[in-house]
């Protein structure tokens, strides 16, 4: 079987066996693309029998010398992936089709460095929220969906596939469908509340979506459906306002779910509902930010430890 055909009913298998969303098969497509690209190209490699460990790194070398059109050299995280993507399709090959392939535990993935995490503090993240300017309704919508991503720590995905029926108002909460088509409930402040409610009272039309483009022309097809923001569209949308407030970090609606996460830590909840509330399948991800919140008590030690007032000598 050559790489281009495992691979194919590689991609049909995690589409309707594995039920994997269009976003996740999308990337393990390209990622194993690039792959089968490179074999051809040298003509490497004419059947997945013959993918040995001197052709993975070979092929990992390929990665690391790759320049992109920025003049960059691939993320080390992204040549990362590209191996788990070939893992995955060697576990496949020889579990689900009994081939005789290279073990996918003899792929090595390279030691992850350890993950950074930025957030706002409380003045950035006012100066933020505060920043759209809510007399017109792009404005109204704008800080509708900064204070919604602060709430709840929606992913942009998330919170671009939001309808209007999706959103419990009286009950102050939402339904999401996250990762791995995971369904959960996040909840939303009064901020939040309010500002989604003038939102849709400010609009004329009832289209499905819940946060929508107001340039351009009206499509009123599938319910508005092609007014729906993307997440794309969010992103600049955040980063747009973190320009306007002159917030000191990068900003991005990462930004705010990790804000939300170490808001709620630091204020004493505990991680295994933080990582219910995240969508985090594993509390290994969730845990990344308990190095953020023992940062903030060695501050908190540093500045009232010891400061007690010493008794009057008598």
């Amino acid at each position: 079987m050559t790489p281009d055909e495992a691979i194919c009913q590689f991609v049909e298998y995690l589409e309707v066996e594995k039920d994997f969303s269009p976003l996740t098969v999308k990337a393990y497509q390209r990622y194993l693309t690039r792959f089968s690209m490179w074999v051809a190209d040298g003509s490497r490699c004419e059947s997945v029998e013959n993918i040995d460990l001197e052709l993975i790194r070979r092929f990992r070398l390929h990665l690391a010398r790759i320049v992109t059109p920025t003049g960059d050299r691939l993320k080390k995280v992204t040549q990362t992936y590209h191996l788990i993507a070939l893992r995955a399709l060697m576990r496949y090959l020889s579990v689900q089709r009994g081939m005789a392939v290279l073990s996918p535990d003899r792929i090595e993935l390279p030691k992850a460095a350890a993950r950074t995490v930025t957030f706002l503090g409380p003045d950035d993240l006012e100066s933020l929220l505060s920043a759209p300017d809510t007399t017109e309704l792009p404005g109204i919508r704008d800080r509708a969906i900064l204070e919604t991503l602060f709430s709840t720590g929606l992913r942009v995905s998330e919170l671009a596939r939001l309808n209007r029926g999706d959103i419990d108002i009286e009950g102050r909460e939402l339904g999401v469908i996250g990762k791995g088509r995971k369904p959960r409930v996040v909840f939303l402040s009064d901020s939040a509340v309010e500002w989604i409610a003038r939102y849709l009272e400010s609009r004329e039309e009832y289209f499905k979506p819940l946060f929508i483009r107001h340039t351009g022309t009206v499509d009123p097809a599938k319910g508005g459906e092609r007014m729906r923001l993307t997440p794309r569209s969010i992103q600049r949308i955040v980063q747009k306002y973190a320009r306007i407030a002159y917030v000191p970090v990068k900003t991005s609606p990462h930004t705010l779910r990790h804000t939300f996460a170490t808001d709620l830590l630091i204020a004493g909840a505990d991680i295994r509902s933080v990582q219910e509330m995240l969508g985090h399948q594993s509390i290994t991800t969730t845990q990344v930010y308990t190095h953020v919140t023992d940062r903030h008590l060695k501050e908190v030690h540093r500045s009232f430890h010891g400061k007690r007032k010493k008794p009057e000598e008598e």
